[in-house]
């Protein structure tokens, strides 16, 4: 059963709730025509402080349309979301961007490392839209890429290291403005099974320290390390389960 976190309030959502979407719905309209595609048709769900889900569903369920909303890359056609206690349909797009550099980390099934940079200047990349001095940065990327266990390839660039370095590179990343809420969209889907199981302990990890992580997953043993599974369909939420066990290393 999913939790009406709003009630006849949208806003009564409990400290507790990182995140929390109600009756959302997203409309696409094909271009020059008059065809529209409903890819989320109201969408209710909290998120809590320091758990993990897992969401789940075949190709056109209305997953990545989630994901890019709650991490603000897409705005809802109706529907409340909040994130941190803030309202984001009460954020003007400067005000979103800026949003989302400071309390969003997303962390991609493909990396998205820029080649070019070495694994430090890529951890730093997120501080630098945020402002923040040149010895701050680097002092602060250097701290995540060793709590990632990545400090011996800082200088190393994107291609010289293995895929499971570069998902760690990318979490690093992620994590750097502390955010609030980290996006995995099939963070272990370009991954060996040995090196996929090394992402997910460090998710572990990070989920025991009280990080809020969301990730899109087509594997059920990946979900099965979760702390919630949310599956959907056809835009609607059809499950949302609690797994009994989840395994935190």
């Amino acid at each position: 059963m999913i939790t009406d976190v709003f009630d006849s309030d949208p806003s009564s959502h409990t400290s507790d709730h990182i995140a929390s979407v109600k009756q959302l719905r997203k409309v696409y309209v094909k271009p020059n025509s008059s065809i529209a595609v409903e890819a989320l048709r109201g969408v209710s769900i909290d998120f809590v402080r320091g758990e993990c889900v897992a969401i789940c569903g075949a190709s056109g369920s209305g997953k990545s349309t989630l994901m890019n909303v709650l991490g603000c890359l897409d705005r809802p056609t109706s529907g409340f979301y909040f994130l941190g206690g803030q309202n984001v349909a009460d954020l003007d797009d400067d005000g979103l961007s800026a949003f989302r550099g400071v309390h969003l980390g997303f962390v991609f099934q493909n990396f998205n490392l820029i080649q070019q940079l070495t694994v430090a200047e890529n951890v730093e990349v997120p501080m630098f839209y945020q402002g923040v001095s040149v010895a701050d940065r680097r002092a602060k990327a250097m701290s995540v890429i060793e709590s990632v266990g990545l400090t011996d390839r800082a200088d190393h660039r994107p291609n010289e290291l293995s895929g499971g370095q570069q998902q760690r590179v990318a979490i690093a990343r992620a994590l750097v403005n502390d955010p609030i809420l980290i996006l995995a969209d099939e963070p272990t889907g370009n991954l060996d099974t040995a090196t996929g199981d090394m992402i997910l302990e460090l998710f572990d990890r990070l989920r025991a320290e009280g990080k809020t992580i969301i990730m899109v997953t087509h594997e059920p043993e990946v979900a099965n390390r979760c702390d919630r599974i949310i599956t959907l369909r056809d835009g609607l939420t059809i499950s949302d389960e609690r797994v009994a066990a989840p395994a935190v290393t």
